[in-house]
């Protein structure tokens, strides 16, 4: 790993320390994070958890991380479909939920890894 993408990877360890996270080393310079059983409660979803996995590449800070994964089964307890955002894909050949949140503006020096994903977070679970 580059050294900017594990400071982001032990930000991100520090940060969900209670949680699980796995760091997967991509053998380009980047990473492959999951991190397991993060918490849904006050959402629309009928799981209770996800995990939310991502890549962080090697020109990080530099390079969006962009799009984020969850669980392939996530569904809205009213049975709505889930709207913009959202699509069908695949992480580590698995089936999951993509959430496509691109950072337009991104400015290397603010965004980091860590706020992706309490934003990519915030945003999954404020959905109407």
């Amino acid at each position: 790993m580059t050294p900017e993408v594990k400071n982001a990877v032990d930000e991100i360890c520090a940060a969900f320390r209670e949680r699980s996270v796995e760091i997967v080393e991509d053998r380009e310079g980047g990473a492959v994070v999951t991190v397991s059983a993060l918490p849904l409660d006050g959402s629309p979803y009928a799981q209770a958890d996800t995990f939310v996995g991502f890549h962080i590449t090697h020109p990080y800070p530099y390079a969006d991380v962009y799009p984020h994964f969850v669980r392939h089964d996530l569904n809205r307890r009213d049975g709505k479909a889930f709207g913009e955002g959202f699509s069908i894909g695949t992480f580590h050949d698995k089936p999951a939920v993509q959430i496509s949140r691109r950072s337009n503006k991104l400015d290397p020096a603010t965004n980091t890894a860590l706020l992706k994903l309490q934003k990519v977070l915030r945003w999954l679970k404020s959905r109407p």
